[in-house]
Protein backbone atom coordinates (compact mmCIF):
# COMPACT_ATOMS: atom_id res chain seq x y z
CA UNK A 1 0.00 0.00 0.00
CA UNK A 2 3.07 2.21 0.17
CA UNK A 3 3.42 5.48 -2.75
CA UNK A 4 5.87 7.26 -3.20
CA UNK A 5 5.62 11.06 -1.98
CA UNK A 6 2.80 10.33 0.24
CA UNK A 7 2.37 12.69 3.74
CA UNK A 8 3.41 10.67 6.64
CA UNK A 9 -0.14 9.67 7.44
CA UNK A 10 -1.15 8.89 3.88
CA UNK A 11 2.22 6.35 4.01
CA UNK A 12 0.42 2.67 4.19
CA UNK A 13 -2.72 3.09 5.81
CA UNK A 14 -6.52 2.57 4.97
CA UNK A 15 -8.98 5.11 5.69
CA UNK A 16 -12.92 4.00 6.00
CA UNK A 17 -15.57 7.00 5.79
CA UNK A 18 -19.28 7.39 5.14
CA UNK A 19 -22.38 8.39 7.11
CA UNK A 20 -23.04 8.02 10.22
CA UNK A 21 -24.90 3.75 10.67
CA UNK A 22 -23.10 2.95 7.28
CA UNK A 23 -21.27 0.25 8.97
CA UNK A 24 -17.89 1.85 9.00
CA UNK A 25 -16.51 0.12 12.53
CA UNK A 26 -17.46 -3.30 12.08
CA UNK A 27 -15.50 -3.16 8.63
CA UNK A 28 -12.65 -1.27 10.18
CA UNK A 29 -12.47 -3.94 12.95
CA UNK A 30 -12.80 -6.63 10.09
CA UNK A 31 -10.14 -5.09 8.45
CA UNK A 32 -7.61 -4.93 11.14
CA UNK A 33 -8.38 -8.15 11.84
CA UNK A 34 -6.80 -9.43 8.23
CA UNK A 35 -4.48 -6.46 7.75
CA UNK A 36 -3.03 -6.62 11.69
CA UNK A 37 -4.03 -3.35 12.21
CA UNK A 38 -5.38 -0.71 14.28
CA UNK A 39 -8.09 1.75 14.39
CA UNK A 40 -8.04 5.85 14.48
CA UNK A 41 -11.30 7.10 15.64
CA UNK A 42 -12.15 10.22 13.20
CA UNK A 43 -14.95 11.16 15.31
CA UNK A 44 -15.14 14.51 17.05
CA UNK A 45 -17.55 13.45 19.81
CA UNK A 46 -15.41 10.28 20.32
CA UNK A 47 -12.78 11.98 21.76
CA UNK A 48 -14.64 13.45 25.03
CA UNK A 49 -14.68 11.16 27.51
CA UNK A 50 -18.32 10.07 29.21
CA UNK A 51 -20.20 10.75 25.59
CA UNK A 52 -20.42 6.82 25.49
CA UNK A 53 -23.38 5.52 24.07
CA UNK A 54 -25.09 8.74 22.08
CA UNK A 55 -21.96 8.74 19.90
CA UNK A 56 -21.53 4.84 19.39
CA UNK A 57 -18.40 4.39 21.18
CA UNK A 58 -16.60 1.32 20.31
CA UNK A 59 -17.69 -0.83 23.64
CA UNK A 60 -15.28 -3.67 25.58
CA UNK A 61 -16.01 -6.36 22.85
CA UNK A 62 -14.87 -4.49 20.25
CA UNK A 63 -11.67 -3.29 21.78
CA UNK A 64 -10.79 -6.98 22.37
CA UNK A 65 -10.92 -7.12 18.85
CA UNK A 66 -8.42 -4.41 17.55
CA UNK A 67 -6.53 -1.56 18.81
CA UNK A 68 -8.15 1.88 18.97
CA UNK A 69 -6.53 5.31 19.36
CA UNK A 70 -8.23 9.64 19.98
CA UNK A 71 -10.80 7.82 22.15
CA UNK A 72 -11.70 9.31 25.03
CA UNK A 73 -8.90 11.59 25.33
CA UNK A 74 -11.02 15.06 26.29
CA UNK A 75 -12.46 15.66 29.39
CA UNK A 76 -15.52 18.33 29.33
CA UNK A 77 -13.87 21.09 30.85
CA UNK A 78 -11.30 21.16 27.50
CA UNK A 79 -11.60 22.84 24.27
CA UNK A 80 -10.46 20.46 21.16
CA UNK A 81 -10.61 21.17 17.65
CA UNK A 82 -9.50 19.51 14.03
CA UNK A 83 -6.00 20.81 14.58
CA UNK A 84 -5.61 19.65 17.69
CA UNK A 85 -6.67 15.78 16.54
CA UNK A 86 -4.76 16.36 13.06
CA UNK A 87 -1.20 16.41 15.37
CA UNK A 88 -2.54 13.55 17.70
CA UNK A 89 -3.63 11.18 14.92
CA UNK A 90 -0.49 11.64 12.84
CA UNK A 91 1.71 11.08 16.00
CA UNK A 92 -0.93 7.65 16.41
CA UNK A 93 -0.20 6.97 13.29
CA UNK A 94 3.67 7.07 12.97
CA UNK A 95 3.56 4.60 16.41
CA UNK A 96 1.13 2.17 14.34
CA UNK A 97 3.37 1.85 11.64
CA UNK A 98 6.53 1.92 13.76
CA UNK A 99 5.03 -1.26 15.35
CA UNK A 100 4.69 -2.82 11.76
CA UNK A 101 0.56 -2.57 11.77
CA UNK A 102 -1.56 -0.62 9.28
CA UNK A 103 -3.17 2.82 11.10
CA UNK A 104 -7.09 2.58 9.88
CA UNK A 105 -8.42 5.68 9.74
CA UNK A 106 -12.40 5.25 10.44
CA UNK A 107 -15.21 8.19 11.09
CA UNK A 108 -17.61 10.70 9.91
CA UNK A 109 -16.17 13.48 10.75
CA UNK A 110 -14.97 14.93 7.57
CA UNK A 111 -13.08 18.01 8.92
CA UNK A 112 -10.80 16.04 11.25
CA UNK A 113 -10.21 13.67 7.87
CA UNK A 114 -9.23 16.90 6.21
CA UNK A 115 -7.28 17.92 8.71
CA UNK A 116 -4.91 15.14 8.98
CA UNK A 117 -4.71 14.55 5.30
CA UNK A 118 -4.54 17.80 3.80
CA UNK A 119 -4.19 20.86 6.14
CA UNK A 120 -5.89 22.94 7.73
CA UNK A 121 -4.78 25.98 5.03
CA UNK A 122 -3.68 29.38 6.73
CA UNK A 123 -5.95 29.71 8.77
CA UNK A 124 -5.44 31.71 12.38
CA UNK A 125 -5.20 30.22 15.79
CA UNK A 126 -8.82 30.63 17.64
CA UNK A 127 -9.29 34.28 19.59
CA UNK A 128 -11.39 33.76 22.58
CA UNK A 129 -12.41 37.44 22.82
CA UNK A 130 -13.63 37.75 19.59
CA UNK A 131 -15.46 33.77 19.14
CA UNK A 132 -16.79 35.14 22.84
CA UNK A 133 -18.66 38.30 21.14
CA UNK A 134 -19.80 36.16 18.13
CA UNK A 135 -21.48 33.28 19.96
CA UNK A 136 -23.47 35.94 21.62
CA UNK A 137 -24.79 36.67 18.45
CA UNK A 138 -28.25 34.52 17.19
CA UNK A 139 -26.93 32.45 14.45
CA UNK A 140 -29.44 34.16 11.72
CA UNK A 141 -27.39 37.35 12.43
CA UNK A 142 -23.81 35.76 12.02
CA UNK A 143 -25.60 33.86 8.32
CA UNK A 144 -26.46 37.41 7.24
CA UNK A 145 -23.10 38.57 8.09
CA UNK A 146 -21.12 35.47 6.13
CA UNK A 147 -23.39 35.75 3.09
CA UNK A 148 -22.15 39.50 2.58
CA UNK A 149 -18.57 38.57 3.53
CA UNK A 150 -18.37 35.17 2.11
CA UNK A 151 -20.92 34.29 -0.42
CA UNK A 152 -18.78 30.86 -1.51
CA UNK A 153 -18.22 29.64 2.29
CA UNK A 154 -22.21 30.76 2.88
CA UNK A 155 -23.00 28.45 0.03
CA UNK A 156 -21.26 25.33 1.42
CA UNK A 157 -21.15 25.31 5.12
CA UNK A 158 -23.54 23.51 7.22
CA UNK A 159 -25.67 26.62 8.11
CA UNK A 160 -26.95 24.97 11.20
CA UNK A 161 -23.93 24.37 13.07
CA UNK A 162 -22.91 27.62 15.11
CA UNK A 163 -19.41 26.07 15.87
CA UNK A 164 -18.95 25.91 11.86
CA UNK A 165 -20.41 29.52 11.25
CA UNK A 166 -18.40 30.93 14.32
CA UNK A 167 -14.97 30.04 13.02
CA UNK A 168 -15.80 31.23 9.77
CA UNK A 169 -16.38 34.19 10.76
CA UNK A 170 -13.96 34.63 13.11
CA UNK A 171 -11.38 33.84 10.72
CA UNK A 172 -12.92 36.26 8.41
CA UNK A 173 -12.53 38.88 10.61
CA UNK A 174 -9.08 38.07 11.74
CA UNK A 175 -7.48 38.15 8.27
CA UNK A 176 -9.75 40.53 6.38
CA UNK A 177 -9.85 37.83 3.44
CA UNK A 178 -12.55 35.15 3.25
CA UNK A 179 -12.67 31.75 4.69
CA UNK A 180 -13.15 30.05 1.07
CA UNK A 181 -9.85 31.53 -0.05
CA UNK A 182 -7.86 29.83 3.06
CA UNK A 183 -9.04 26.42 2.85
CA UNK A 184 -7.37 23.72 0.28
CA UNK A 185 -10.09 21.18 -1.02
CA UNK A 186 -9.09 17.39 -1.69
CA UNK A 187 -11.00 16.83 -5.05
CA UNK A 188 -9.00 19.85 -6.43
CA UNK A 189 -5.23 19.53 -5.05
CA UNK A 190 -5.41 15.71 -5.63
CA UNK A 191 -2.38 15.16 -2.74
CA UNK A 192 -4.36 12.99 -0.67
CA UNK A 193 -2.92 9.51 -1.15
CA UNK A 194 -4.42 7.91 0.97
CA UNK A 195 -6.32 5.07 -0.47
CA UNK A 196 -10.26 6.19 0.98
CA UNK A 197 -13.46 3.78 0.84
CA UNK A 198 -16.60 5.26 1.61
CA UNK A 199 -19.71 2.87 2.34
CA UNK A 200 -22.76 4.47 0.88
CA UNK A 201 -26.58 2.69 1.39
CA UNK A 202 -29.96 3.19 -0.36
CA UNK A 203 -31.72 6.02 1.62
CA UNK A 204 -34.48 3.72 3.24
CA UNK A 205 -32.00 1.00 4.39
CA UNK A 206 -30.24 3.94 5.81
CA UNK A 207 -32.72 5.38 7.72
CA UNK A 208 -33.87 2.44 8.71
CA UNK A 209 -30.57 1.22 10.59
CA UNK A 210 -30.61 4.75 12.40
CA UNK A 211 -33.63 4.35 13.34
CA UNK A 212 -32.57 1.40 14.75
CA UNK A 213 -29.31 2.64 16.33
CA UNK A 214 -31.36 5.83 17.77
CA UNK A 215 -33.56 3.15 19.26
CA UNK A 216 -31.46 1.61 20.93
CA UNK A 217 -29.42 4.04 22.09
CA UNK A 218 -32.28 4.93 24.19
CA UNK A 219 -32.84 1.36 25.18
CA UNK A 220 -29.38 1.83 26.50
CA UNK A 221 -29.22 4.47 29.39
CA UNK A 222 -28.75 7.49 26.85
CA UNK A 223 -31.40 9.71 29.03
CA UNK A 224 -29.54 8.95 32.33
CA UNK A 225 -26.38 9.28 30.36
CA UNK A 226 -27.01 12.99 29.51
CA UNK A 227 -28.37 13.39 32.98
CA UNK A 228 -25.10 12.51 34.48
CA UNK A 229 -22.88 14.38 32.14
CA UNK A 230 -25.06 17.35 32.71
CA UNK A 231 -23.97 17.22 36.53
CA UNK A 232 -20.56 16.96 35.03
CA UNK A 233 -20.32 19.90 32.65
CA UNK A 234 -21.75 19.20 29.81
CA UNK A 235 -23.43 22.33 28.76
CA UNK A 236 -20.27 24.00 29.40
CA UNK A 237 -18.84 22.73 26.83
CA UNK A 238 -20.54 24.51 23.35
CA UNK A 239 -19.29 21.26 21.05
CA UNK A 240 -20.08 18.45 22.81
CA UNK A 241 -23.49 19.83 23.55
CA UNK A 242 -23.64 19.71 20.05
CA UNK A 243 -23.85 16.10 19.66
CA UNK A 244 -26.72 14.74 18.38
CA UNK A 245 -28.62 12.84 20.87
CA UNK A 246 -27.41 14.64 23.60
CA UNK A 247 -28.14 18.70 22.92
CA UNK A 248 -32.12 16.73 22.27
CA UNK A 249 -32.28 14.85 25.28
CA UNK A 250 -30.81 18.05 27.46
CA UNK A 251 -33.67 19.94 25.91
CA UNK A 252 -36.04 16.55 27.17
CA UNK A 253 -34.42 17.02 30.70
CA UNK A 254 -34.62 20.37 31.15
CA UNK A 255 -37.73 22.04 29.60
CA UNK A 256 -39.83 18.76 29.53
CA UNK A 257 -40.33 18.00 25.61
CA UNK A 258 -41.69 14.25 25.76
CA UNK A 259 -39.45 11.58 25.39
CA UNK A 260 -41.12 9.73 22.42
CA UNK A 261 -41.06 13.08 20.36
CA UNK A 262 -37.58 13.52 21.78
CA UNK A 263 -36.68 10.13 20.31
CA UNK A 264 -38.09 11.10 17.02
CA UNK A 265 -36.01 14.30 16.84
CA UNK A 266 -32.76 12.46 17.64
CA UNK A 267 -33.55 10.16 14.58
CA UNK A 268 -34.28 12.90 12.32
CA UNK A 269 -31.42 15.17 12.75
CA UNK A 270 -29.16 11.90 12.59
CA UNK A 271 -31.00 11.09 9.29
CA UNK A 272 -30.01 15.03 8.22
CA UNK A 273 -26.31 14.66 9.73
CA UNK A 274 -25.76 11.44 7.41
CA UNK A 275 -27.09 13.14 4.18
CA UNK A 276 -25.22 16.30 4.62
CA UNK A 277 -21.67 13.83 5.90
CA UNK A 278 -22.82 12.44 2.31
CA UNK A 279 -22.24 15.65 0.76
CA UNK A 280 -19.31 16.67 2.13
CA UNK A 281 -17.22 13.40 1.50
CA UNK A 282 -18.39 13.58 -1.77
CA UNK A 283 -17.47 17.59 -2.87
CA UNK A 284 -14.12 17.21 -0.79
CA UNK A 285 -12.91 13.25 -0.57
CA UNK A 286 -11.26 11.51 -3.34
CA UNK A 287 -13.58 8.66 -2.08
CA UNK A 288 -13.70 4.71 -4.12
CA UNK A 289 -17.61 4.43 -3.09
CA UNK A 290 -18.47 1.10 -2.30
CA UNK A 291 -22.33 0.81 -2.74
CA UNK A 292 -23.24 -2.01 -0.14
CA UNK A 293 -26.86 -3.68 -0.10
CA UNK A 294 -29.13 -4.03 2.72
CA UNK A 295 -28.57 -7.54 3.07
CA UNK A 296 -24.54 -7.65 2.40
CA UNK A 297 -22.43 -8.74 5.27
CA UNK A 298 -19.35 -6.88 6.71
CA UNK A 299 -17.04 -9.30 5.39
CA UNK A 300 -17.99 -8.86 2.01
CA UNK A 301 -17.18 -5.23 2.04
CA UNK A 302 -14.30 -5.81 4.08
CA UNK A 303 -13.22 -8.40 1.24
CA UNK A 304 -13.65 -6.12 -1.14
CA UNK A 305 -11.10 -3.54 0.40
CA UNK A 306 -8.76 -6.05 0.82
CA UNK A 307 -8.90 -6.83 -2.57
CA UNK A 308 -8.65 -3.13 -3.69
CA UNK A 309 -5.54 -2.80 -1.53
CA UNK A 310 -3.89 -5.66 -3.18
CA UNK A 311 -4.18 -4.18 -6.51
CA UNK A 312 -2.73 -0.88 -5.13
CA UNK A 313 0.06 -2.74 -4.07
Amino acid sequence: MHREGNSAPAEKCVCIVGPTASGKSEVALLLAEKLGGEIISVDSMQVYRGLNIGTAKPGPSELARAPHHLIDIAGLNETFDAAQFARLASHAAEEIRARGHVPIFCGGTGLYFKAVFEGLGESPPADKALRSALEQSPLATLLTELEQADPATFAKIDRQNPRRVIRALEVIRLTGRPYSAQRTDWRSSGTSAAPFFGLSRQSADLHARINARVDQMFQRGLVEEVRQLLGNGLEENRTAMQAIGYCQVAEHLRAGRPLAETIELVKIRTRQYAKRQMTWFRRHAQVEWLPVERTESAESVAQQITSALLKLG
